[in-house]
Parts: structure tokens; sequence; C-alpha cells
């Protein structure tokens, strides 16, 4: 009689006990942050958003057109890519995209859109391709470049785009967004060189991860830094709003391609490859002498992330005459100094106009 045989493998392998653990406190913890920013909504803390629309899109991108009265220059806003795009348009009071719309240029908005699964070996080279991809969408042409303004990541991936293609943008506003990598250029980067570990390249990181690991690596500038300013924002009813209204945004986090954390940490903040001219995009070596587009740098010296010395010693090595760096003063309300370009009152009644009057004078 005919027995039937056995399957080689009877059993299932068991499940790897701390990845099944790992996976469940990251559920955990971006399920509380969705009920954090559930309530913070119904207290008012939600989005105040200007009416725009969806022009183009890609890959873990699209292409925001704000409705305005147009006329002036046209600007593609480049946010990072590890939250969502709306600090730019935080409240009617400090939004940059209102503040770009009352000054009468023509704004589009680059979105970072969460990526898939299939989406996690995209490394710094695809997000530049997006926005060298946005730009085109954007505009038709040299004769209509755009002014490309990135804050924070997104601005250095700006400037990298702007490298590859010099017909890119008219000029470009980086908003505490780091050129330079060089040991003691900003305390964050020292810290995540000495404290960051190898990880997989492919997958996904969960956005709560990220802000974890940030945490856990420098928690004086994203814990008790915050606190502080929460605490001296309690005398200042207006500071107090828009330190909620950011407490709100950063509860919006958007996980990124393994790639890609991998790639900005080795490429850039352990090996300094775009300072030192040995960022390879697009089959082509990338540095400060491929960056030839007029570029200001606006910087908050108590901003940990991108400090005046996070872009000198790039701006030393482009050609003469072509940059320009403006510091502006921390303020109250703003969470992390990193965001007080973007949120800050002092920025928008003081920043905002100087950024204004040097994109006119390119223009």
């Amino acid at each position: 009689m005919h027995q039937p045989s056995l399957p080689e493998r009877p059993f299932a392998e068991p499940p790897d006990l701390m990845a099944v653990l790992r996976r469940t406190q990251l559920a955990a913890m971006e399920n509380l942050r969705q009920v954090q920013g559930r309530t913070l909504d119904c207290f008012g803390f939600g989005t105040h958003e200007c009416a725009y629309e969806v022009v183009a899109s890609g890959p873990h991108w699209r292409l925001r057109h704000y409705a305005g009265p147009g006329g002036g220059a046209p600007l593609l806003l480049v946010p990072a890519p590890i939250k969502r795009p709306y600090i730019w348009d935080l409240t009617p009071d400090v939004s940059a995209v209102r503040f770009c719309l009352d000054h009468g240029y023509d704004v589009r908005l680059l979105e970072w859109l969460p990526p898939s699964e299939q989406d996690g070996d995209a490394g710094v080279e695809a997000y530049v391709d997006a926005v060298v991809a946005a730009r085109r969408a954007a505009a038709n042409g040299p004769a209509t470049s755009p002014f490309v303004l990135g804050h924070s990541l997104g601005g250095t991936l700006a400037a990298i785009a702007c490298a590859l293609e010099p017909s890119l943008a008219r000029g470009l506003v980086l908003l505490g967004a780091p050129l330079s990598f060089t040991p003691g250029s900003s305390r964050f980067r020292d810290l995540v060189v000495a404290r960051s570990k190898d990880m997989a390249r492919q997958g996904l990181v969960a956005g709560s991860q990220l802000s974890q690991g940030c945490a856990m690596m420098s928690p004086g500038t994203f814990v008790w830094s915050r606190m502080m300013d929460g605490m001296f924002a309690m005398a200042d009813p207006a500071a107090m709003a828009i330190h909620m209204h950011i407490e709100r945004w950063a509860l919006d986090e958007v996980a990124l391609p393994s790639r890609l954390v991998c790639e900005m940490v080795d490429w850039l903040y352990r090996e300094d490859r775009f300072r030192r001219g040995a960022l390879t995009i697009g089959g082509r070596r990338l540095g400060p002498a491929d960056l030839s587009v007029p570029v200001l740098a606006v910087v908050v010296p108590a901003d940990e992330i991108g400090p005046r010395s996070s872009v000198a010693p790039f701006f030393s090595k482009m050609p003469a005459g072509r940059t320009r760096i403006i510091e502006h003063p921390a303020e109250i309300g703003v969470g992390l100094q990193h965001l007080a370009i973007l949120a800050g009152r002092r920025a928008h009644a003081q920043t905002w106009p100087e950024i204004a009057r040097w994109i006119d004078d390119k223009a």
C-alpha cells in the first residue's frame, strides 16, 4: 500500500520573536500617534492649508499648485520627506506658502507621498530625480525656471538636483539645509556618525522609528528643547498656539525607504561626499563646483541640524559671488529651532521679506 511521503519541512520555522515584538511596538506607537493627532485636531490644532490642485505626480511624489494672483517669479518648494509638508503652511499667521502667494509668486510644492513596500529600494538618486521631474512639470525651459526653496533634507536634495542640472533653477534658497558634513559642522552630524548602526537597505523605516531613533540619539535636541520651548511659550498665547500646531505636525510621521536613510547617513553625514566632490548621481561626480546657481542660505545659530557651519565650508568651494548667508535668531514657540525659519513669527515679519528681496533681485 502506498504510503504518503512526509514533507521535508513539516513545521514552519518559528518566527523571529524580537522582530515580531518590534513590529508590534511600532504598530502601537503609530496608533498612539494617530490618537494623539485626532485629539489635538478636536482642540483646533489641525491643518489650515491653502487651496491647491495636484498638477503632476510620480513615484512617491506629487506636485501641488496653489491658487493665487501669480504674475511674480515661479517658486518650487521642496519640504523634507520625513514629515508632512504642511509645516510650510502651518497657520494663516505663520505660513511660508501664504507669504509667497501674498507677494505674487507662482507657488508649487513638491509633496512627498508615503512610500510603499515597493519603494523601499529608493535611494538618494531616486529622490533627486523626483526633484528634477517636479521642476520639469512645474515649468518648461530655462526662461521659466523657478526659484527652488528647500528646507532641511529637502534643501539638501534640492542642492544636489541643482548641481546635477544647472538649468533646474534661477536660484536656490536653503532653509536650515546642511551641505557640509565635516566633523564638528553640527552637533547632530557628530551624533549621527558616532551612533548610527548598520541597517538593512531594503524595506521601509517607519516614521515613529525614525523619531524614536533621533530622540534617543539626541534627547537634548528632540526632547528637552521641545519641552523647554513649551514651558517658555506658556507666557505667550500666540507662541503657545504655534507650539501646539507644531506638536500636531510632529505626530504626522512618514516612513522613509531604508536605502535613502542609509545613503544619507553613509554618503553625506559620514563620508561628506557632496562637499568633497565625490557624490555620484546619474553617472556624474558632483560637488560644490557644480552648484553654479545663486544660493541663499538662511540659518539659525541655535539650530543643531543645519547651522552656519553646515553650509559655510561648502560655500567656500563654490564660485565667488554666488552665495549669501542670512542668520535668523532663535524664537519661542517653534518647538525645534530647526523649524524657526518656517514657523517663527519673527521669521515671517523680518527674514521672509529679506528672502523675497533676494528672489526679486535675482528674478
